[in-house]
């Protein structure tokens, strides 16, 4: 199969034919339909995630029809449309247990820990677990994005934010991750921020629900209910706790590969709370896929950009110089 191949960290990737994943038991192998360009994987590819090994293949945001189905699966036949969390969990773990898939200790990542989806083929470990059918109006692009940047921000803003209507909502980075929750708490009826150093994301972030839009960076905000940091930046984080009102919720979705050195004084002192949110689960995907079929939300006008497989070494490598307005989606 053809697939984009990292041989070195921080050096431009090629395309190159490399051999098709093997069904394992307990997996099945996906014909990548679409796939999602993530900064997640600008980050893997700069060497800043331990679990990579070289040579590798990118990609975690996964969308496409099952091509293999392993020894063990039941439920799952080949030629079904399906999505899956950019967190594949055992199912078996005592987090898993009590539904926390998404920080299994166990989990295995696509594009990290194993051969990635910039590829024609990716494999799906622990797939009863993992597996999300797609609804038939939806279209392989629009499912792509849900495996990480849609999915994420969702629980980050409904289930670990838990914005309520009426809130002031500061996002603080207006690429896919930042978007969607722009879009996702204006959902909410939430009074949404949107803050970027880029004109054309906040351009973007108006038409998605945000109320304000701000140039980064800022000093003068206040009077905020949640922020989020969806970049991963120690200043926006600093920026993001100034802004909070008394026992307001910081989430935190952007890594932050440096670390980060924090007010401490004023998180005790404010009673603010530090939240992390990493991805959710996929039994958590049918309240979201209804509000999609609802029209409530509609993760398809993110899309701004299509490439190819061919595209993709040159546009990965671009991401060192920012992020583009809206979510790039690659089509092997």
């Amino acid at each position: 199969m053809r697939a984009v191949v990292v041989s070195q960290y921080g050096v431009v990737p090629e395309v190159r034919e490399v051999p098709e994943p093997v069904v394992a038991d307990g997996s099945v192998v996906l014909k990548v339909e679409a796939t999602g360009l993530c900064r997640s994987d600008w980050h893997g590819w700069m060497g800043h995630d331990s679990d990579i090994a070289l040579p590798h293949v990118p990609g975690h945001e996964l969308a496409g029809t099952i091509a293999a189905v392993g020894a063990g699966v039941s439920g799952w036949e080949v030629g079904d449309r399906v999505t899956t969390p950019f967190v594949c969990a055992c199912g078996k773990c005592e987090q898993c247990l009590e539904g926390n898939q998404q920080v299994c200790p166990n989990q295995l990542q696509p594009g990290f820990n194993y051969w990635g989806s910039f590829a024609e083929y990716v494999a799906v470990p622990y797939a009863e677990e993992n597996l999300v059918r797609l609804p038939d109006e939806m279209d392989f692009a629009t499912a792509a994005g849900l495996g990480c940047r849609f999915a994420t921000s969702f629980r980050a803003v409904h289930q670990v934010g838990q914005v309520r209507a009426g809130e002031r909502v500061a996002v603080f980075g207006c690429g896919g991750v930042g978007l969607s929750a722009v879009m996702i708490a204006s959902a909410l009826r939430a009074e949404v921020i949107a803050i970027d150093t880029n004109p054309d994301a906040l351009a973007l972030a108006r038409t998605y629900g945000a109320t304000d839009t701000l140039q980064a960076p800022v000093q003068d905000l206040s009077g905020v209910h949640v922020t989020i940091d969806a970049l991963g930046s120690g200043e926006i984080v600093q920026q993001a706790l100034r802004a909070l009102r008394p026992r307001g919720r910081h989430v935190q979705v952007g890594l932050l590969p440096g670390g980060v050195n924090l007010d401490v004084g004023r998180l005790i002192g404010q009673e603010l709370s530090w939240l992390g949110s990493h991805g959710m689960p996929a039994h958590a995907y049918p309240e979201m896929l209804e509000l999609v079929a609802t029209g409530n939300l509609n993760p398809h006008q993110l899309i701004t950009r299509s490439i190819t497989l061919e595209e993709t070494p040159t546009a990965l490598a671009a991401l060192s110089n920012g992020t583009p307005a809206g979510v790039t989606v690659i089509v092997p």
